[in-house]
């Protein structure tokens, strides 16, 4: 695993973005297509406007694009949504060739099934994630993340701290309004892609990012578990590394 740390939140997108399109790229040449996973949310805006305007290098009409969660009862234009968030963001921007989305509407347990196939068809060359402000992955929450989960794609409960992000992220008004469940790509699902990138910037993730490159390898910070991996880069910005000893 390699960690970065970059000037500022613009040399961070630039840099993870270039990462990604050469990943992209690498498996159009190999295979003809290339399967590419997305987080979604604050952190992950800058970066993603910088690989989606980085377009004319990316091979997209080769590339299948997927996302990690998403709220259960979460429609396609709940403003809060990730379908949404992708969509507007990459699969209404770019031509790719297919995007799959998670359906907050299905019945939960059905719709992982779904996309646990999907992901089975279509195996990850990039994962690009995120790392909360609880130490999730995706929303692999404390309590319910699983280094060794047996399944793909799961209905899990949010825990507090990850609900209230969401709050303090400006994306719902309160606690309240913040659904109690999702579905999300597990750990295991996650990191088996063949590169993983983790940006992450921003002061809020400090301690999470000192939980996950300091601390122990335990799912009370379920982001340690990238350091279990060589084909993972970690992209950060002074703030998000002020607490990482390897600052």
């Amino acid at each position: 695993m390699r960690v970065t740390v970059h000037r500022d939140i613009a040399a961070l997108a630039r840099s993870s973005a270039a990462e990604a399109a050469d990943a992209i790229t690498s498996a159009v040449d190999a295979r003809g297509v290339a399967h590419a996973m997305f987080a979604t949310g604050n952190s992950q805006l800058a970066f993603v406007e910088a690989l989606v305007g980085a377009t004319p290098r990316v091979p997209w009409a080769q590339t299948i694009v997927f996302h990690m969660d998403e709220y259960v009862g979460a429609g396609p234009d709940h403003p809060a949504g990730f379908r949404r968030w992708i969509r507007e963001r990459i699969g209404e921007r770019v031509p790719a060739a297919a995007v799959h989305y998670l359906d907050g509407l299905a019945d939960p347990a059905a719709e992982c099934r779904r996309y646990a196939d999907l992901l089975a068809r279509h195996p990850l060359d990039l994962c690009c994630l995120g790392i909360g402000e609880n130490g999730h992955l995706a929303f692999n929450d404390p309590p319910v993340a699983d280094f060794a989960d047996p399944a793909d794609v799961k209905v899990v409960e949010l825990d507090g701290d990850c609900r209230r992000q969401q709050v303090g992220e400006g994306h719902f008004a309160d606690l309240a309004a913040v659904p109690t469940q999702a579905m999300t790509v597990t750990i295991p699902a996650l990191l088996r892609a063949t590169q993983v990138i983790a940006v992450v910037p921003d002061r809020r993730k400090a301690p999470a990012v000192h939980a996950a490159l300091d601390g122990p390898l335990t799912t009370a910070c379920p982001a340690s578990a990238l350091r279990t991996l060589e084909r993972a880069t970690i992209h950060l910005d002074p703030e998000s590394a002020s607490l990482w000893s390897g600052r």
